[in-house]
């Protein structure tokens, strides 16, 4: 084996060099569009093997081969394709997926996006007079603001980013709102990305895949929730890359949100992290105190219950992590006051709040949530900091960073650096994998709810 190929650095290091001579040769749209979302992955005894994302580039290897094998120096070059996802599978002659293992939106019911443009279904409060603006939002508002009102020439892409619950929804769908108000003929496609993911797996068993583009290539306005989800998901990339410059390039309103900015998510190719910025990237930020305060008073006059503003404050110094929370402590205290036909007082909230404000909230610091993980998965600490990656670790470190994103100010590199040095790239992946399984796994939520609630108490464990 050629000593330049003797670790995983140098064979991609190697394969940069295969691009390099391929866009000299042939120029830079095929590397963009054949080669990029390959890569080599063991180059030994004069056999190179190089893993691409489908079948179709598998086969489109083959005009490359003299190439790569001049480049690299053997005389054979075999082709793999990579399993990341369900539609790469899809691809593979080698591979067939029953129809039972497909995602559950293959049934026509399950795909809303696929209606006609006036079936568009939106949530009726979540538009722009119900959004409570404050120097945390009001960035992403006035462009959202702005492209409800001059759709693909203030900003296009708009890509609001920011933690869940902060009202990146709401935004998208007070766009959508206003663009039907000023044009009720306009075309809105309204998704999240794991409904777009799901019908373009299901254009791909149906055959349907002219169709999949036609819908989503002419539309007049593209807006799509939680593209972090294209995460590690090369053909799906692929795909939505192409929608992307179809729309683009005719003058269409793209809307993105992502629980990141883009060139934080994980996996994502370079060229669509590009795009994603062409436009403007705007930071939805937790809610300040007076803007919680404010969110509440507006919140409870729409469920029609009179909230002193005593009480309302102190619901905002205890409640700080994302509107959602704020709305779920406000109807317990309206339930708590219906079941025991009391009326609202700061202390009918503490108990609405419990336990999180039964003495006040602390402040949590990294060791309460490393306390917390250890003892509810039995690991051992050094373990969980070290480079260990088998499941029995993996797993409860992903809910340490989950946690520790959540509860605590650290940046990203910092909770890597308490996990072995990790970059913040791998917290990302950590919080959307915990995240995206808590979705489903309703017994996996309340585990890792519980060792939320031990590591917010984790000062009165220690006392």
């Amino acid at each position: 084996m050629p000593p330049l190929l003797e670790t995983t650095g140098s064979l991609s290091r190697a394969w940069a060099s295969v691009l390099a001579r391929v866009e000299k040769d042939l120029g830079a749209p095929e590397v963009d569009a054949w080669l990029r979302g390959s890569r080599l992955l063991s180059c030994e005894e004069g056999v190179a093997t190089v893993e691409v994302p489908t079948a179709l580039h598998q086969t489109r290897m083959n005009a490359y081969l003299p190439l790569v094998r001049e480049v690299l120096a053997v005389g054979d070059c075999r082709t793999r394709v990579m399993d990341l996802d369900v539609e790469d599978a899809l691809f593979s002659p080698e591979f067939s997926l029953p129809a039972a293992e497909l995602p559950a939106a293959a049934p026509t019911p399950a795909a809303p996006a696929l209606r006609p443009p006036d079936s568009l279904v939106l949530h009726p409060d979540y538009n722009f007079a119900s959004f409570v603006v404050g120097p945390c939002n009001r960035f992403g508002h006035a462009a959202a603001v702005a492209v409800s009102e001059r759709p693909a020439t203030a900003f296009n892409p708009l890509f609001l980013h920011g933690s869940v619950g902060l009202g990146k929804t709401h935004l998208m769908q007070a766009v959508a709102h206003g663009l039907r108000e000023r044009n009720p003929q306009i075309r809105i496609t309204y998704l999240s990305c794991e409904q777009f993911t799901n019908h373009f797996i299901l254009a791909l068993r149906q055959g349907s895949f002219d169709s999949f583009r036609d819908h989503y290539r002419h539309t007049d306005v593209l807006i799509v929730d939680d593209v972090h989800l294209l995460a590690n998901k090369q053909r799906t990339q692929e795909e939505f890359f192409h929608t992307f410059n179809a729309l683009h390039g005719a003058g269409k309103q793209i809307v993105l949100s992502s629980d990141s900015p883009p060139q934080d998510i994980p996996s994502l190719q370079e060229r669509l992290v590009s795009r994603f910025k062409w436009g403007l990237v705007a930071e939805i930020e937790k809610p300040c105190f007076e803007t919680r305060v404010a969110i509440l008073l507006r919140k409870a006059e729409k469920i029609g219950i009179e909230l002193p503003e005593s009480v309302a404050r102190f619901m905002a110094e205890h409640v700080q992590d994302n509107v959602r929370e704020l709305e779920g402590g406000l109807l317990n205290l309206k339930a708590l006051a219906a079941l025991d036909g009391q009326t609202i007082s700061l202390r009918l909230a503490q108990r609405a709040l419990q336990p999180s404000t039964a003495a006040g909230r602390r402040a949590v610091r990294m060791d309460d949530v490393l306390e917390a993980v250890v003892a509810q998965f039995g690991v051992k600490l050094p373990d969980l900091q070290s480079k260990r990656r088998s499941q029995s670790v993996v797993g409860p470190r992903q809910v340490a960073m989950y946690l520790a994103r959540k509860l605590t100010a650290m940046s990203l590199e910092e909770i890597g650096g308490y996990f072995g040095g990790r970059d913040h790239s791998t917290v990302i992946y950590a919080v959307q994998k915990v995240t995206d399984r808590m979705r489903v796994d309703g017994e996996y939520a309340r585990r890792v709810t519980e060792i939320e609630r031990l590591a917010r108490a984790g000062g009165s464990r220690r006392s």
